[in-house]
């Protein structure tokens, strides 16, 4: 029974003569000098030696080779074949790392630099850069609205030139129609076709500058861009490029000539962020620095830095009680009553819809990143609270008649739902009282 395995090295591997020709059994080729066969494993030790050398392995201690388990299945039959390195060489770390202080560093340190190139240009405002950003990171649309004036416009186009990247404006008119936004088909004579022409909304950052001056028609014409990210022209698909935002300015106090924005379109923004005066000592820098010549913004990021950057804040940690709170605060809007909030509910008519928890959560994660944190603060979730709903929720008749405002809701809200602790469980959404029972004079607990 020896001779059957006199053929294999030590290795268990079929020799170089065996592969050419094997001699049947029995044979007298079975039964080779001690010599030769010495001769073939040292040949076949340097062949390997040399694959281990080229593919960056340190050969062994006793510097032999090393025989394998006598009972492998499929012996090799490529002796020439380099031998795969056994070498354990750590990956490249990943740009969206998470849980990587040195990469959570450098990209706080990057979106610093972006808000220190806006902020040569726009003074003060901080809330508004840094929510331009942080809907940016998001990859949500910024509704800004606010008095003439204060910077809106000015501040949208200074992030196009930090970020990088296509930017198109368009001037929301009474007398503006849709395929002006989105595009259209032109014949053309001599070749006796259509051809298609995109509309402007077909860029990375699109300003749609005082969108309440247009007509409902048009301004739906902007709902299937925002929310599918892709216009339809004759029955044909256009994906829109990546990075995608859209950045709209409104002027609240005019009455005359414009219209309201619809629900389905208010939804689709990320965030409405309330732009206000500056102070007087920001005015006074305004003065200075905008008197003889208005500084230029230079270029920060590109198109892929900032994918890289949204795909970054996509992966921030988010506790699972932070998530339960924000489900909760997002219940009490719909159904007041049920959360001792009974004089809240006369003055909601709708409340947020699941996009609303969607956003609060990925805001929530982009401001972590900005301010250099790879997890979801209580604090985070707080900040963005108000600006994700101020523009969602649909008061009633007696809410503007009383002069209600929706941060006054959102507020009530935030005071009535608790914080969760650390470690707490998430809690489910109280039941409906039956019909024959009092409601509760006061909120069902929950955690602090």
């Amino acid at each position: 029974m020896s001779g059957s395995n006199d053929d294999r090295d030590g290795d268990g591997a079929v020799s170089e003569g065996a592969t050419s020709s094997t001699p049947p059994s029995g044979s007298p080729d079975e039964q080779r000098p001690a010599g030769e066969r010495t001769a073939t494993a040292q040949q076949k030790e340097t062949a390997q030696q040399k694959a281990a050398a080229a593919d960056g392995t340190a050969p062994s201690e006793t510097g032999q080779a090393q025989p394998a388990a006598p009972n492998r299945s499929a012996p090799s039959t490529q002796p020439t074949q380099p031998v795969p390195s056994t070498k354990r060489t750590s990956p490249a770390p990943s740009p969206a790392a998470a849980g990587s202080p040195i990469d959570v560093a450098s990209d706080a340190q990057v979106l610093e630099r972006v808000v220190y190139e806006v902020k040569r240009v726009i003074v003060g405002q901080d809330r508004l850069v840094e929510r331009i950003l942080v809907g940016l990171l998001a990859r949500g649309h910024v509704l800004l609205e606010g008095v003439p004036g204060v910077a809106k416009t000015l501040a949208v186009e200074t992030f196009a030139k930090v970020v990088g990247g296509s930017f198109s404006r368009v001037q929301f008119t009474p007398d503006l129609v849709p395929t002006d936004i989105t595009g259209t088909r032109i014949y053309r004579q001599g070749r006796e076709e259509f051809d298609t022409e995109l509309g402007p909304v077909v860029a990375n950052f699109v300003l749609a500058d005082e969108i309440n001056r247009a007509p409902a028609k048009v301004q739906s014409a902007l709902l299937e861009v925002m929310a599918e990210r892709h216009v339809t022209i004759g029955g044909k698909r256009y994906p829109m490029p990546d990075p995608f935002l859209v950045m709209a300015t409104q002027n609240p106090i005019e009455n005359e000539g414009v219209y309201p924005l619809p629900e389905a379109q208010r939804d689709r923004f990320l965030f409405k962020v309330l732009v206000d005066y500056p102070t007087v000592d920001e005015e006074r820098e305004i003065v200075y620095r905008m008197g003889v010549a208005a500084p230029e913004p230079h270029r920060v990021l590109g198109p892929e830095e900032l994918v890289r950057l949204q795909k970054v804040a996509s992966e921030v940690f988010v506790h699972h009680a932070l998530v339960d709170y924000v489900v909760r605060v997002i219940a009490a809007t719909r159904t007041p009553a049920q959360w001792g909030l009974h004089e809240v509910a006369g003055w909601i008519s709708y409340g947020a819809s699941p996009r609303a928890t969607l956003g609060i959560i990925a805001a929530a994660r982009a401001l972590a990143l900005l301010r250099g944190r790879d997890y979801v603060v209580p604090q985070d979730v707080l900040e963005v609270i108000p600006d994700v709903l101020r523009h969602r929720l649909v008061l009633s008749y007696d809410a503007l008649a009383d002069e209600v405002s929706p941060d006054d809701v959102i507020g009530r809200v935030l005071s009535t739902v608790g914080l969760p602790q650390v470690g707490a469980q998430p809690t489910p959404a109280p039941q409906a009282q039956p019909q024959h029972a009092p409601a509760p004079a006061t909120a069902p607990a929950r955690p602090l």
